[in-house]
């Protein structure tokens, strides 16, 4: 499997930074306005097809998704 954390932060550079973001694993993406409440839900399904999971709406929160590390830890509680 490609390492989970990189895959993700390029996804998220790739998708949702502009040239001048330095987006790190910890960089804040929702508080910090990089990712909104419609890039969170691409950003969801992008995961749940790429990762062949199921994400409850339920644990798809604002703070689930606020910095590549914390996307990571919810993505692996779904990974089989």
């Amino acid at each position: 499997m490609d390492d989970l954390k990189d895959v993700i932060l390029e996804y998220v550079i790739a998708e949702y930074a502009d040239e001048d973001d330095k987006v790190t694993f910890d960089t804040p993406l929702i508080s910090g306005g990089l990712v909104d409440s419609f890039s969170m839900v691409s950003l969801k399904r992008f995961l749940e097809m790429k990762y062949k999971i199921t994400i409850p709406d339920a644990e798809a929160t604002p703070e689930a998704f606020d910095s590549v590390n914390k996307i990571v830890e919810l993505v692996r509680r779904f990974i089989s």
